[in-house]
């Protein structure tokens, strides 16, 4: 498939650029080691709760998660999560409470993902997608799903167990498809949410199905969408997306057919852009571009040649 390749396609997906953490999942099981990682003046942790975190803004104007030394963390011991280790052997944990603490000097914000993720350096933003995957994912499974038990919490918050019938529980993680459809006129398809107020498009995306491959969901999705038939499917990039529990796996679809027919569930509204025609709707407002952090926006830039207008919200 021939698109527009230039610097933008090397572009990094938000949320995927190399953190400098060592997950270190061998210390998980191992009590003794957690015992003293948590107890060293070097630990580093912060809190996580409904999703968000408290970031800050240094001095520099660049912006940070707030984490302090383990010694000062609030009380916690059941909802206490490794996330992994740094180069110069830093520990690092998330805290799942229900609410976030307050801050004396008051100049930190709770924020979630798709505000901060943008900002936070690579390893905060590592860190903070680790924890709120693994927060989402506590606050929904915490009865066995074999026997209806509540379950415990072990291995430093990545796995629970069923104290009835033995019962192993991991994180979930949902695939899920999202992808740059483009015709043979180079035109790229974009749709609107049944949900999704006016004017906000973006690619199309859908979850994979049980027994199904990658390609054969691109397809189905956008079949069952918004009636177009696609052929050469290619793999692109990925991105975590714990909202609550998917991994997006983002790739470009050549149309074999243009006549878009919406399925009205899902997608209320597919049209057909040529670049001039995207650039055209950015600038009258007619169309808003996805937030910076989602691989939607990559998606598009690598099919557009440019970066796409800024805003606010996703």
């Amino acid at each position: 498939m021939t698109t527009r390749t230039d610097h933008i396609a090397d572009r990094p997906v938000s949320l995927t650029a190399p953190s400098g953490i060592n997950r270190a999942a061998h210390h998980r099981l191992d009590e003794a080691w957690l015992a003293a990682a948590w107890s060293h003046p070097s630990t580093r942790c912060f809190v996580v709760s409904g999703g968000q975190v408290l970031i800050d803004e240094t001095a520099d104007g660049s912006t940070e998660l707030v984490m302090t030394p383990s010694f000062e963390a609030p009380l916690t011991e059941a909802h206490r999560y490794f996330l992994g280790t740094d180069e110069d052997g830093v520990s690092y944990f998330a805290l799942q409470k229900d609410v976030l603490p307050g801050r004396m000097d008051d100049s930190a914000r709770p924020a979630g993902l798709r505000e901060a993720g943008l900002f936070l350096s690579s390893r905060d933003a590592g860190l903070m997608v680790h924890a709120v995957a693994l927060e989402n994912w506590q606050r929904l499974h915490r009865f066995c799903s074999r026997c209806g038990e509540r379950t415990v919490i072990a291995a430093a918050g990545h796995i629970r167990r069923c104290p009835a019938c033995g019962a192993e529980h991991y994180p979930r993680t949902d695939p899920a498809v999202i992808m740059a459809v483009v015709d043979r006129q180079d035109r790229i398809l974009l749709g609107r949410q049944v949900h999704w107020p006016e004017g906000r498009f973006s690619t199309l995306a859908g979850f994979v199905e049980p027994g199904e491959a990658i390609e054969q969901s691109v397809r189905r999705e956008v079949h069952e969408e918004v009636g177009i038939s696609v052929g050469e499917v290619e793999y692109i990039a990925s991105q975590p997306w714990p909202f609550p529990s998917s991994l997006m796996l983002g790739f470009f679809a050549r149309a074999t057919s243009t006549d878009i027919t919406v399925d009205g569930d899902e997608i209320h509204e597919a049209r057909w852009f040529s670049r001039e025609e995207l650039g055209a709707a950015f600038e009258s407002g007619e169309v808003l571009p996805p937030y910076g952090i989602s691989i939607a926006a990559r998606l598009i830039e690598r099919w557009y040649g440019k970066p796409l207008p800024t805003r606010s919200a996703f």
